[in-house]
């Protein structure tokens, strides 16, 4: 299922087993993103933002709830949850009540 938020696109996960980084990053390589991990603690915050490259987040463990001020949209995520988020996009995001790992790319530009 893909919901579509203001040219931002969250695709839900849909496996049979439990989304591991290792399922997850294989998944991003194939698509030749270069993955990072990040670990966060219960409710942190990063406070509205842009990035002047597209952005591919999954959530491997936890949740986190990205916002999206300009067209005043939530959207929660779980784990296996892919957000993909275009450069330019202002996104805020919270951390869950039992925090998140999460691995994220830039999508490198076609020259």
């Amino acid at each position: 299922m893909n919901i579509k938020q203001s040219s931002v696109r969250v695709t839900r996960w849909h496996g049979s087993q439990h989304p591991t980084f290792s399922t997850i990053t294989r998944d991003m390589k194939k698509e030749g993103l270069r993955p990072y991990m990040w670990v966060n603690a219960p409710n942190h915050r990063y406070g509205v933002r842009t990035h002047g490259y597209d952005k591919v987040l999954y959530v491997v463990e936890g949740t986190v709830e990205i916002s999206l001020p300009d067209s005043n949209q939530r959207m929660n995520l779980r784990a296996g949850d892919r957000v993909d988020i275009p450069a330019g996009v202002r996104h805020g995001t919270i951390v869950g009540a039992n925090g998140a790992k999460c691995v994220e790319a830039a999508v490198a530009r076609q020259s």
